[in-house]
């Protein structure tokens, strides 16, 4: 990163065009018209983040993945049924004796497997143009079947012809709803909405000794290697493959051309000093040392994902926050103008904005719990723009809850952070870290009446709530 983007639409916009305009290792462009339909194969790109950027590129993945998560990625039934599009002036929508004909002249013309997944075959037909026909009563929808198949690998490709009969209209939240402005939620807000610095102090030596011992048991670093792939072919010889003869050889790649800073990436990376990394490296095994050789963008990666690791294992005990001047404004919650078709956005009665746009199926499920409790007054997904500040990366809690007076709970403000898995085992070194920062702050450092705890519902939220004293 060479310039530093305040916002995450800023952020946003970085990465889409990283994505976009590609180049190689030379930065010679590599676009549509130097590549062809290859262009799409080779789209990769690598964040070289510093620690304000990296919760940013996170939570980015995580939601990329999440979006993925729901796109279809077979031809079923279920995804050609009920999809309307225009045929001339008339619309025309698929129905499931439709949806079942697709799907049996794909498999019976070898364009699936058996679980519908799109084979090799549909791609090279459809590259030659020479697809099998469909059946006699799909001819007049043929062009539109074919932009639904390539739906499934190409959402482009159906850009401007589809209307999915189950779609709904987009809702976005751009205003504080009446939730806003009870008392509850006001006084739960003063309380939440401080800005924090930490310090923290922890033995330098403490930390050298565990990431040696860290990076000679668990450190593995995979050797370059390239592959070089021969073919002969004989006189008359076909290129059906039954007769081609293929070698393939792997070689691997001796040293790098590129020259690295060894000891700064590392210290950049896990913000330490050089001259604590080089007692690390001089510590650790020669033959740990000499992996470097094999990758060593991957070495520097993993030395300092191992030293983070082991930082945020000894942090928490160590770590001391301190209030700012600086306070969040209510804005942060209608600043993104978030929007979201309507099937993905749940109506909350008691939250403080029309929609809670959610993440997952549990996060969810947690939000009509929220709703349905007698003891909740109001709530709020927080956005990920309220973070609060650990030497691992900042952390985004995932809910703000103000709980009625007069149903015996004993603490009326939470924050909740929702989780699939608590099992603190399944949980990375670093989240783990971020997430014992967070009660830290709010459990033990903050005078205030705020409490924070991760769990994975509503029930266990309760149960929480009943073993604080």
């Amino acid at each position: 990163m060479l310039r530093h983007a305040n916002s995450e639409t800023a952020k946003r916009q970085e990465v889409g065009r990283g994505l976009r305009i590609c180049v190689d290792q030379q930065g010679n462009r590599m676009d549509a018209e130097r590549l062809g339909d290859r262009v799409h194969d080779i789209n990769k790109l690598t964040v070289i983040a510093n620690e304000s950027y990296s919760s940013f590129v996170d939570n980015l993945q995580k939601e990329t993945r999440e979006t993925l998560r729901e796109r279809p990625t077979q031809a079923t039934i279920a995804y050609f049924e009920g999809k309307t599009f225009k045929v001339g002036e008339e619309l025309h929508t698929i129905s499931a004796m439709e949806a079942a004909s697709i799907v049996n002249y794909l498999f019976e013309n070898d364009y699936t497997d058996e679980k519908g997944n799109i084979l090799q075959s549909y791609h090279e037909d459809m590259k030659q143009e020479t697809l099998a026909p469909v059946g006699k009563k799909l001819q007049p929808i043929a062009e539109q079947v074919h932009k639904l198949i390539q739906g499934i690998f190409d959402p482009v490709a159906m850009e401007g012809m589809i209307e999915d009969a189950n779609d709904k209209a987009e809702v976005i939240n751009d205003k504080l709803n009446a939730n806003a402005q009870k008392e509850e939620f006001k006084k739960l807000w003063a309380e939440i909405n401080h800005r924090y610095v930490y310090t923290v102090h922890y033995d330098s030596e403490e930390l050298i000794k565990n990431s040696i011992a860290a990076i000679n048991k668990d450190l593995t670093v995979t050797q370059l290697r390239y592959v070089v792939t021969t073919g002969e072919q004989g006189n008359g010889m076909d290129f059906d493959g039954d007769q081609h003869t293929r070698h393939q050889e792997m070689q691997e790649v001796c040293t790098s051309t590129v020259s690295y800073d060894l000891v700064g990436d590392i210290a950049r990376g896990a913000t330490l000093t050089r001259r604590t990394v080089v007692r690390i490296l001089k510590g650790i095994l020669p033959a740990r040392l000499l992996l470097f050789k094999n990758n060593p963008e991957e070495f520097i990666r993993k030395v300092v994902k191992l030293i983070q690791e082991q930082k945020a294992t000894m942090i928490v005990e160590h770590i001391t926050y301190n209030l700012t001047a600086d306070t969040y404004d209510t804005d942060i919650f209608t600043q993104e103008k978030s929007r979201q078709s309507v099937d993905k956005a749940y109506p909350a009665k008691k939250h403080i904005l029309d929609y809670v746009f959610s993440d997952s199926k549990g996060e969810r499920d947690f939000a009509e719990d929220l709703d349905k409790a007698d003891e909740v007054c109001v709530y709020a997904k927080l956005p990920r723009t309220f973070q609060i500040p650990t030497p691992v990366g900042n952390y985004a809690p995932d809910w703000a809850i103000a709980f009625n007076d007069n149903m015996g709970i004993k603490h009326i403000f939470f924050i909740a952070e929702t989780k699939g898995s608590m099992d603190s085992m399944q949980l990375k070194g670093v989240e783990k870290a971020k997430i014992d920062c967070a009660k830290k702050l709010f459990n033990e450092l903050s005078t205030s009446n705020v409490r924070y705890h991760e769990v994975s519902s509503y029930d266990k939220l309760l149960e929480v709530m009943k073993n604080i004293p």
